[in-house]
């Protein structure tokens, strides 16, 4: 029996959404406006980051990340292999390389093979360090924080990183309102590293209809990406440009959706969570199938939920994807491993297992916050 169709994720629109934009038009602010600075602002109330800067989306985020910490053409940027493509595809526009890593149990980088790597298959030279197989330099491994979970980011492989001067920077588009837990201190996702970017593209858990901004607490690299996201502007009488830009600013209309997201952030967690548990608690009745769970050492913004199948489950993978699409319910694979994509099949990748093994079982399930019991009834029945 067929229903409504059920989307993986779509956007939650029940706040100042329409007050906002309306004011957008009236006031024709469409490129900049009070909106910008409202949303800048609420960002940073919410992360903590003293210097966020909005950008066009994550993904020129992320490249502007890079930028500013001077990746060079030819140098190495670590990843992991479970992702969406677009944190590879930054590092070849930089004219760089990707070196995959496999990912642990919460589909994030392996801390521990990463550690593994830097410790015994590079070596230090005039402050700088290199891959032994290569021979090139690794300026950065970028961190990506999956589906809202939180990679482990630790002191020991911090100071690891700092000892070998590769910076850290978070691929946080998935994690608006997931914090690290220390104590009774929270640090939201995207302010441990140098830097971090974050999603605001519509199937996120705050939308802007497309989006995102980059989170530091260094005024000079928020100054820098600000500068490289609008066209490296020298003078604004004259078009002066004394390097290479890109237009890559938020408009004051996204903003404003933006804006009006942000402000029911911890109403749209709070519905998640419950969705969340409801999936938890149906689907353990079912032999072969469970939910993935969160980090113990992370508050999760429950953005997707992902099912795992095991040998007890009576159905392939595959065969399961395609009677939840056929009864309407828009269910997806998580991403195809990085490391086996046709353009990146030549990069090197280091003691790669899970990430095969999760591709071949693991399933995003719908988890928009407006999801009714009935809806998640129907699809696990």
């Amino acid at each position: 029996m067929k229903q409504n169709n059920i989307q993986l994720h779509s956007p939650s629109i029940f706040g100042n959404e329409i007050k906002y934009l309306s004011e957008c038009i009236r006031k024709n602010h469409l490129t900049f406006g009070k909106h910008s600075n409202l949303f800048r602002t609420k960002i940073s109330n919410v992360t903590k980051s003293k210097f966020p800067a909005l950008v066009q989306n994550c993904t020129s985020g992320l490249y502007l990340c890079l930028k500013v910490l001077n990746t060079s053409e030819n140098d190495e940027v670590i990843v992991p292999s479970i992702t969406f493509i677009a944190s590879i595809n930054v590092i070849k526009y930089c004219g760089a390389h990707p070196v995959f890593m496999d990912v642990d149990e919460y589909c994030n980088i392996d801390l521990d093979k990463t550690s593994d790597f830097l410790i015994k298959e590079t070596y230090s030279k005039n402050g700088f360090t290199y891959n032994k197989k290569t021979k090139r330099k690794i300026s950065s491994i970028i961190v990506v924080h999956t589906f809202g979970n939180l990679s482990n980011l630790h002191k020991d492989f911090l100071n690891l990183c700092k000892k070998k001067s590769i910076n850290v920077i978070e691929d946080a588009a998935e994690s608006m309102g997931s914090f690290y837990l220390s104590g009774s201190n929270k640090y939201h996702a995207g302010t441990i590293g140098a830097l971090g970017s974050i999603s605001f593209n519509g199937n996120k858990i705050v939308t802007s209809a497309g989006g995102g901004v980059v989170l530091t607490n260094n005024k000079i690299l928020q100054k820098k990406i600000l500068y490289l996201a609008n066209q490296a502007k020298d003078n604004d009488l004259h078009f002066i440009h004394n390097e290479i830009g890109y237009n890559f600013r938020l408009s004051n209309i996204h903003a404003a959706i933006g804006l009006a997201q942000i402000e029911n952030l911890k109403k749209i967690i709070n519905l998640k969570k419950k969705i969340y548990l409801k999936y938890v608690k149906e689907v353990s009745s079912i032999k072969g199938l469970n939910m993935m769970n969160h980090p113990y050492y992370s508050q999760s913004n429950y953005w997707i939920n992902i099912l795992k199948i095991n040998k007890r489950y009576k159905y392939s993978k595959n065969l399961l994807l395609k009677k939840l699409n056929l009864n309407n319910i828009q269910a997806r694979s998580i991403w195809f491993p990085n490391h086996l994509q046709k353009p990146y099949k030549k990069n090197q990748s280091y003691k790669i297992e899970l990430s095969n093994k999760i591709f071949k079982n693991y399933i995003c399930l719908p988890s928009s916050s407006f999801l009714k019991s009935k809806d998640i009834n129907f699809i696990v029945n």
